[in-house]
């Protein structure tokens, strides 16, 4: 195990996808001293990498590597770039290690997995929580699926990108655990933001809210970091709604082969499709709040002076 080790970290990695997580990602294993080449749909953003090494295709870069990442947006884009005319699997060398970061069907990464051992590599699905910020920073949540061996050997590589990496099971579980992820974020969200439409109605300032609830019981990631930005109209996208709409329908897939009642989801499913229709995809999750003000004609923001 441990010369495998060693080999990992003086092993290329191959990344796939520079998008807002994929290109911090990269960045930081730059900077942690690994060789990387790199391939994207849009090719100049290779350059961004600063000092990755661009490829003319997915085979291109796992001819290249010894550990292929894929961060790509959803399951048909990884089965594209895996399974493509030039895709991984007509590169991957001997006992490579492909690593799934993108979020995607449990039953979709299975299957990709499989066609992967059959050509005598590896396959872990590897979805991370944490968003830009954590990408940049390096500290992303990574939720592993696929053999304990193979992530004890791809670890170094996931050291670099993220603070905490769980070993969830066999490969699929940690498409399942991000999912769970997700369902818990989603309905944190709801919560924050019909506290901070009830409070606005209620004629108390959300920021004295804010600032009274988020040390106890009732905080969370969402109220620390989401809730500040709803109350100055700030938007922006930390993760965008178009993304979360994609994972929650992969919850509800997902959940109706298992037949788990997914009742809440289902209701931030939908109200994320009203934010949608009204601001569309490429606003933050937090824009949430503003199918809740479409309900009550309220508009959450600071009454302070």
């Amino acid at each position: 195990m441990a010369d495998t080790t060693r080999d990992a970290l003086k092993g290329t990695v191959g990344f796939i996808g520079l998008g807002i997580m994929g290109l911090p990602m990269t960045r930081n294993l730059l900077r942690a001293g690994f060789p990387v080449v790199a391939w994207n749909r849009t090719a100049s953003k290779v350059a961004l990498a600063e000092g990755a090494e661009p490829a003319a295709s997915p085979a291109a870069v796992a001819s290249r590597a010894d550990i292929v990442v894929v961060c790509v947006t959803a399951s048909a884009d990884v089965e594209a770039v895996i399974e493509g005319d030039a895709g991984v699997l007509h590169g991957l060398r001997p006992n490579a290690i492909v690593i799934d970061m993108s979020t995607i069907s449990p039953d979709v990464t299975k299957r990709l997995a499989a066609r992967v051992r059959g050509v005598g590599c590896d396959y872990l699905d590897a979805p991370v929580s944490g968003g830009e910020q954590g990408a940049i920073n390096g500290t992303l949540s990574i939720m592993v699926g696929g053999e304990a061996a193979t992530l004890e050997r791809a670890r170094p590589v996931f050291e670099a990108m993220g603070q905490r990496i769980t070993h969830c099971g066999p490969v699929g579980a940690g498409q399942t655990v991000k999912l769970c992820n997700q369902i818990a974020v989603c309905l944190n969200n709801l919560a924050m933001a019909e506290a901070l439409v009830f409070c606005q109605q209620s004629g108390v300032d959300p920021s004295v809210m804010i600032e009274a609830i988020s040390a106890g019981a009732a905080g969370s990631w969402q109220i620390s970091n989401l809730a500040s930005k709803i109350v100055a109209r700030d938007f922006a996208p930390g993760f965008k709604v178009s993304l979360q709409q994609k994972d929650l329908r992969l919850a509800l897939e997902a959940a109706d082969t298992v037949h788990a009642p997914l009742a809440g989801v289902s209701l931030v499913h939908q109200l994320l499709g009203v934010v949608e229709g009204r601001h569309g995809g490429d606003v933050g999750t937090q824009a949430l709040v503003r199918a809740l003000e479409a309900l009550t004609g309220v508009e959450v923001g600071s009454t302070a002076r």
